[in-house]
């Protein structure tokens, strides 16, 4: 870094150019980063809520994090969730993400993290869908969406990017209209057979790969029995599922310590029975074949959506601007840098 800072802001229009059509590369990178979480090259604290008294379903979250490696960076994403935007035609959540320098510690760049959020959990999902297939000797051909916002069209976008092709594809949202929406939305990319289904059980047996990407704040999908064909749960809202559920799994997750909180569906089983022996191990272990999911029993893989992956996506997303040329700074942010004046 140079002995005068400077200071970028990187646009969401600039995001999206930098990550649209290159769904694989992306997903390699956020490989990289949970090998390096994995071995121990990250930095990853807890995430803290900001909470509000008078709209408890509203929350703001920071996630500090740290990457070593190629990554080499420091930084912070501060992502809001305000679930009543949809109503008013906006989406649910935005973001910004700081990028540190790690040799000065100062702050040189200010993304819109929205897109990098998405896309990340995104990869995340889709990484760990083709790599537990491949593992369990399963090839998932009808997939189901539950829940079909933001980040349920990036993890479509992210499954196909990865090489997943469908034969059928089912959709369920409380909302008709929304889950209407997102059925025309297949139908301009997919060529299988596309159905919304009106009750969850129908959505849930008639797929062998079942992405949750809902707003639920505690179980609603109760009963074991609607996993008995032994299908991939991408359990990316982490809040869907009851303990019965997950106690007659087969559990993956991305962060043992970061999961199981906050009252997510692994956690509410932790305390359920006492222990964490459910949890066969986290993606980092099937990466490294440290484990070796089963054909013949539910698999849910609930990533908790660490901070070290928004980082390493969004220190690829400064540099290609920076590569491109097109990297707008922000003249005299850091005014004060002489120590005496």
């Amino acid at each position: 870094m140079s002995q005068s800072p400077s200071f970028a802001v990187i646009s969401g229009a600039q995001v999206h150019r930098a990550v649209s059509g290159r769904e694989e590369q992306i997903t390699r990178i956020v490989e990289a980063a949970y090998r390096l979480h994995g071995e121990g090259r990250t930095v990853n604290p807890d995430s803290y809520f900001l909470r509000f008294p008078d709209r408890p379903s509203s929350r703001i979250i920071a996630l500090p994090a740290s990457v070593g490696g190629e990554v080499d960076v420091h930084g912070i994403k501060w992502i809001s969730s305000f679930p009543e935007n949809v109503a008013a035609g906006i989406p649910r959540a935005s973001a910004v993400l700081i990028l540190n320098d790690t040799a000065t510690g100062y702050p040189f760049a200010c993304l819109e993290s929205s897109i990098i959020s998405a896309a990340r959990t995104a990869a995340s999902a889709a990484l760990a869908a083709v790599e537990l297939s491949a593992r369990r000797g399963v090839r998932p051909t009808r997939v189901g969406f539950f829940g079909v916002g933001l980040i349920a069209r990036y993890l479509h976008t992210y499954l196909a990017g990865n090489g997943l092709e469908f034969e059928s594809l089912g959709v369920h949202d409380l909302s008709a209209e929304h889950a209407e929406g997102f059925k025309g939305y297949l139908e301009r990319t997919e060529r299988g057979q596309i159905t919304v289904h009106d009750k969850p059980e129908d959505l849930i047996r008639s797929s062998d790969l079942v992405v949750f990407a809902t707003v639920a704040g505690e179980p609603h999908v109760l009963d074991p029995a609607w996993f008995a064909h032994n299908p991939l749960v991408l359990h990316v809202s982490l809040r869907d599922l009851s303990p019965e559920i997950i106690l007659s799994s087969y559990n993956v997750v991305d962060d043992v310590e970061h999961c199981l909180k906050a009252n997510t569906s692994p956690h509410l089983a932790e305390q359920r029975v006492g222990h964490r022996d459910f949890v066969a191990g986290t993606l980092y272990d099937v990466l490294t074949d440290k484990i070796t999911p089963p054909a013949d029993q539910p698999v849910i893989f609930s990533p908790f959506g660490l901070g070290v992956l928004d980082l390493a996506v969004a220190r690829h997303v400064y540099d290609q601007v920076q590569a491109n040329g097109d990297l707008q700074t922000v003249p005299e942010f850091f005014h004060e840098m002489k120590r005496y004046g």
